[in-house]
């Protein structure tokens, strides 16, 4: 069967041609911007990849076409294919379809930590010999790849909130149907297909809806926003995580970095966790997975093993560098709740040595400005702040941001932060780099601009 995807190169639909080529199948398909490192995954699998949307990537006809959620009515390959009457399907439906139906589906949804949380999982089920398949919308790198089919029966996926295609606006999830649902946290976000933060609350409440009464949901104790979705009804049993509080799942004996701390499930401490990650987001990540996992048979000590030799995700606090005693690390942060965690976690872990911290609001959330408000005090734990202001930004930083004072500087190019960023930098600087895009490559012609300040 040939099938061809168009949106190839987005994470998510990256993994879905993945698992489509391990299943036999002939997979193409088009991206408006084919790049590494989905795109070397992809071809290094087999898979053809096409630059942009032309209407002949669609001839001859395959057998069926998967489509992103990124396209939309207008686009000259989405036109073409429902002109010529094509056979096509979202991907969530064909993962639902072709992979899930007879599949323990583990799922991770939430605003924050969906993917390090899913990854954990993965890692945790594989550390136990159960070879899971997964679909992650980042690389494991104790892995290697986002997504393989994996032996049955479990399954974990990322469940996005966001919506399916251009013809089904439910959001990705309710397609899924798990056996063991994590909800990390709810807050507000996509702000470009949810009026307010009730609407994603019904969708979420949509995913618990399909919880079978012989599954788990694993919830934090604290987040009012998700007490809300379960009290709109819940037919499932459930378990509660927390840092802080008395949960179900709960920590003792934390260090102050998040590097080290007890485990403690239903009043019993089941081990210590020592490992290379830091703050209390990820630790509040490790005790949902450790839950997930428990309840598809991984006792708690296995779990507590494997995430000591868990390495991070790619874009999650990746170091990705370090010229001149200045390192230099990507992060996906771009919310302020996760801009504001990440600079936490990376305060605990430096002490007092300098953060430079620079900044793309890239979402189209933040490009709206729905969370400018906030975003002065997530930043505020950095010592000096970029931010990447290109004139479509819709709101003007250096007055939303103002409260930072001399520490914020505004610029409308890439190449100005690094030539200011790199005169500035000194031994001992951490630079941390937060973006959901590629940010025009600034992590790599950043440490050049640092190597060859000499």
């Amino acid at each position: 069967m040939h099938i061809h995807i168009l949106g190839i190169c987005g994470t998510f639909m990256g993994g879905i041609a993945l698992i489509a080529r391990a299943f036999g199948h002939q997979v193409s398909g088009s991206d408006a911007n084919v790049y590494p490192p989905m795109s070397t995954q992809l071809e290094a699998a087999g898979i053809r990849l096409m630059e942009g949307y032309d209407p002949g990537h669609l001839d001859p006809a395959p057998d069926q076409v998967v489509v992103g959620n990124a396209m939309s009515r207008g686009n000259p390959a989405v036109e073409h294919m429902l002109a010529r009457g094509l056979r096509y399907i979202s991907g969530p439906q064909w993962l639902a379809e072709n992979v899930l139906h007879d599949r323990w589906v583990l799922a991770v949804a939430g605003t924050h930590g969906k993917t390090s949380t899913a990854s954990m999982l993965a890692w945790i089920l594989e550390y136990a010999g159960l070879k899971p398949g997964f679909l992650i919308g980042g690389v494991p790198r104790n892995f290697g790849i986002s997504a393989r089919a994996g032996d049955a029966p479990f399954f974990v996926v990322e469940a996005d909130e966001y919506d399916t295609a251009f013809f089904d606006k439910r959001s990705k999830f309710v397609h899924y149907r798990p056996r063991t649902l994590v909800m990390n946290n709810l807050e507000f976000d996509h702000a470009d297909i949810f009026d307010d933060l009730e609407a994603i609350q019904r969708q979420f409440h949509h995913l618990v809806r399909t919880v079978p009464g012989n599954g788990l949901i694993i919830s934090p104790l604290s987040d009012g926003n998700l007490h809300d979705v379960l009290e709109m009804g819940c037919w499932t049993p459930l378990q509660h995580f927390d840092t802080e509080l008395e949960a179900d799942w709960h920590v003792a004996d934390c260090a102050p970095d998040g590097s080290s701390f007890d485990v403690i499930c239903e009043t019993h401490n089941v081990g210590t966790l020592q490992w290379s990650l830091s703050g209390r987001h990820n630790i509040s990540n490790a005790l949902a997975a450790l839950a997930a996992a428990r309840h598809a048979g991984v006792p708690p000590s296995v779990g507590i093993e494997a995430l000591a030799r868990f390495e991070n995700v790619k874009r999650r606090m990746e170091l990705r560098g370090e010229v001149g005693g200045v390192r230099v690390f990507d992060d996906f942060a771009h919310h302020p709740t996760a801009i504001r965690t990440t600079l936490d976690g990376l305060s605990q872990q430096v002490g007092n040595r300098r953060i430079l911290a620079i900044l793309e609001p890239r979402s189209n959330t933040m490009r709206m400005g729905v969370h400018v408000g906030q975003l002065a005090d997530a930043l505020g734990q950095a010592d000096q702040v970029w931010v990447f202001a290109p004139p479509e930004l819709g709101w003007d930083a250096a007055t939303v941001l103002r409260s930072l004072g001399r520490r914020l500087h505004v610029h409308d190019s890439t190449q100005s932060i690094i030539d200011e960023v790199a005169g500035l930098a000194a031994p001992g600087d951490q630079v941390l780099i937060m973006s959901n895009g590629g940010f025009e490559g600034i992590h790599q012609r950043l440490l050049d601009a640092l190597e060859s300040r000499g």
